[in-house]
Order: C-alpha cells, then structure tokens, then sequence
C-alpha cells in the first residue's frame, strides 16, 4: 500500500476541532549504512465556524508525524470570513509557488465544488457553498498554501463598508 495520498484519508473528532489529514508521505534519506526512512503529514484543523489552520508533521512513524501536524495546525490558525449561508464574501484567487487556486462564493445548495484537497480545507473552516479551481501545481504542500493565501486576501464584508464609509444600519 503506498504511503502518499491525495485524498484526506483519516478524520477525527477532538473537543471543538475537526482534523483531516490531506497527504502522507515517505521520505528517505541515504547515509553511509543505508537508507533512513521517515514520514511526513500534511494536516488541516479546523473549527467549522470560521477557524482553520494547516501543519506539517515529520517523525519515524506515521501516527506521530500526524500528531505533530496537528499541534503544528493548531499553532497556525487563521480566521476566515465566512457569510450566514455558508459562502465567502467575495471571489479571491490565492497563489504559492506554481500553483494557484479560485475561489468562488455560490448560492445556498450548490455544495462545495472542489478537488480532495481543497474540499477537505473548506469542511475544515465551515464552508459549505463554494467554488473553487485549483490550477497550475498539483502538489498538495502548493494547494494547501495557494488556498490559505486565498483565505488571507478575504476581506470581512463590514470592514469594507466602513472603509468606503457606507453606514452598516443603511446595508
């Protein structure tokens, strides 16, 4: 069975945060008596209400690189806008490295419309009507990152209002 997998292949329930782990890989390292392996996880944290975070976990074992993701993902946690129905406020494209990812607000019903990796993220932060494409890298380290980044250009839909100086009553 290969160690590598784009899909999230283990979720768990711990007190208010979900986890999902999105890729484990090995990896090896040649020294002089032979080889050394280790495993790398790629983990995502999330509240569903609006917090998420990403971590990379390395150790001898996989059970322990997960774990490590997860104290790692829950060190990095960000706030995400997130609008009554489920949605994003606004289209966003996010970048890193090669790879790039759309985001898209979507209408109440639509679902989350996306690749494995994204669509882990987006159960993750509580999103639930969204569309996204993921473009250029596939490497799921790139998307991860490239969704994040996408994340970090949200703006609040308030804090847009109060910066063009419209009245939040008149909205």
């Amino acid at each position: 069975m290969s160690m590598e997998s784009k899909n999230a292949i283990e979720t768990s329930q711990q007190g208010e945060f979900k986890d999902q782990v999105i890729y484990v890989g090995r990896v090896t390292k040649v020294v002089k008596g032979g080889k050394n392996f280790s495993f790398s996880a790629l983990v995502v944290v999330g509240d569903g209400r609006g917090k998420v975070g990403f971590g990379l976990g390395k150790a001898l074992e996989v059970p322990s690189a997960i774990k490590k993701g997860i104290e790692s993902a829950k060190r990095n946690m960000i706030k995400v806008s997130v609008t009554p129905n489920g949605t994003i406020p606004h289209p966003v494209l996010g970048r890193f490295g090669s790879g790039s990812v759309m985001l898209k607000p979507a209408p109440e019903g639509t679902g989350v419309i996306a690749g494995a990796t994204v669509r882990a993220i987006m159960e993750a932060v509580g999103i639930s009507n969204v569309l996204t494409k993921s473009l250029g890298s596939s490497n799921p380290h790139n998307v991860v990152r490239a969704t994040f980044a996408g994340f970090q250009n949200l703006m609040d839909p308030y804090t847009v209002m109060t910066n063009r100086g419209i009245d939040q009553a008149e909205a």
